[in-house]
């Protein structure tokens, strides 16, 4: 057994072993050091990298924001303050720090020059992408840089680094930003450079890590009492940069883990066969999870036991409310009818045919509601961005019946309300209404503020 043992060890250290194709020590750090300078030639390929980027996402194009992020140099002294941290070379970490500064100044300002002079002034979904951060952008920047540390300590670096480049996304959170200063939209801003800036610290100390890993050679002092300033001055760069970082980061998981109980609850206890859930939301302030569903009513029973089981979600501290739409008895109805006429002696055919007629209109009427409720879930963090006064959103369709034809046809609704104390003036509804028209691809489209 500890033969075997030995032998699965050894398999695993011969294809877990980077020292046959690692690039020297030296060679690694001294093509890092160069690639933190940002003058001359660098300089100017970050600021048409950062034209490219601001063109992609002002037309919503993918290709055009990857070819950006390929070649912006913006890695460089990010990757360069990962390194100083990690062998304590103070004097490259304050010259990463001054080039990191300087790039980030700069592709701000660069981009608030272009989307200033645009004639292109819609928000796209690339660029309302940048604008709320996620634990995925974490986890992303912390692993893309612990590939691109790696992948610099080796020889055959092949496509790692622009994939590196790519997945990190450095470049349109500042276009973003840039965007952000240009509109006057301070919550664009900030949420795309608190995106930049997680980008930042992780790929940082990705690298740090790395480094660690790696056993890169620190450097050393002749002078015992300057090496210990030098590493207290590192050290309180590494704290004081994590501890934002930390926070934001903790706020992002539980965030996302509230999220999904609230997924797995409404999927695993209120939806059933017939019933077609519209919207929800959880509402802080009065603690209250909020349920919209159209179809077969929900019964009190089964909201009881719902309601009950709320804790083994996490959801203790919410009551829950379903507002329910009408019910969706037409199918009953239609097997009854069929009985009727079954009795009467009717020709089966025309009854068969009514009856998938009938039901096609249901399958319709279905999918306008599963339309309405994607378009909410797809919506919702635009909504979040552009008209942060709101605080929950229901999209639905109304019957309008006229009463001299009897003509029926459906018409789209939104449903908002406001946090408390604030409203929606004359000017933003106005502004609202026709974003929604234009978003749901709707002529009409009726605004009820709660």
């Amino acid at each position: 057994m500890n033969d075997s043992f030995r032998k699965v060890i050894i398999l695993l250290k011969k294809y877990f072993n980077i020292r046959s194709d690692r690039e020297s020590e030296q060679d690694t750090i001294n093509e890092i050091t160069r690639g933190v300078n940002f003058q001359g030639s660098n300089l100017w390929i970050l600021i048409f990298a950062i034209f490219l980027a601001s063109l992609g996402l002002n037309v919503n194009s993918t290709a055009v924001i990857i070819g950006a992020m390929l070649i912006s140099p913006l890695m460089g002294p990010i990757v360069g303050m990962g390194l100083a941290v990690g062998i304590r070379d103070f004097d490259l970490a304050k010259r990463s720090l001054r080039n990191y500064l300087t790039a980030t100044v700069i592709s701000i300002l660069t981009a608030t020059v272009y989307f200033f002079i645009s004639p292109l002034s819609q928000e796209q979904s690339e660029l309302l992408a940048r604008t709320s951060p996620t634990l995925y952008d974490v986890l992303i920047a912390l692993f893309g840089g612990a590939a691109g540390i790696m992948a610099l300590c080796t020889k055959g670096k092949g496509n790692v680094i622009p994939g590196v480049a790519i997945a990190t996304a450095l470049m349109p959170p500042l276009c973003t930003a840039g965007f952000g200063l240009a509109s006057g939209n301070i919550s664009y801003f900030l949420g795309a450079f608190y995106l930049f800036f997680i980008n930042t610290v992780f790929i940082a100390f990705a690298t740090f890590l790395g480094v660690k890993m790696l056993h890169f050679s620190q450097k050393q002092f002749l002078d015992k009492s300057r090496e210990k300033k030098v590493t207290r001055y590192i050290l309180s760069i590494v704290i004081i940069t994590m501890i934002p970082a930390a926070f934001m980061t903790l706020n992002i998981v539980n965030k996302s883990v509230f999220d999904n109980n609230v997924n797995n609850f409404i999927n695993k206890e209120i939806k059933q066969s017939g019933t077609q859930i519209i919207s929800y939301d959880a509402n802080k302030s009065d603690s209250t999870l909020r349920i919209v569903a159209v179809g077969k009513e929900i019964s009190d029973t089964a909201i009881y036991v719902a309601q009950e089981r709320m804790p083994f979600y996490k959801l203790q501290n919410y009551k829950l409310q379903i507002i329910q739409g009408t019910n969706s008895n037409e199918l009953t109805h239609l097997r009854e009818e069929f009985m009727i006429h079954n009795k009467q002696n009717i020709n089966y055919s025309q009854v068969i045919q009514h009856d998938r007629e009938s039901i096609s209109k249901l399958q319709e009427d279905l999918l306008q509601y599963t339309k309405y409720e994607t378009l909410g879930q797809e919506i919702k963090e635009e909504i979040k961005t552009l008209f942060p006064k709101i605080e929950t959103l229901s999209l639905s369709t109304l019957n309008e019946i006229n009463i001299y034809s009897d003509s029926v046809s459906k018409i789209p609704i939104a449903v908002v309300s406001c946090f408390e104390k604030q409203s929606l003036n004359k000017e933003e509804q106005d502004k609202l209404l026709k974003w929604l028209k234009a978003r749901t691809k709707s002529e009409q489209m009726n605004l009820i503020l709660k």
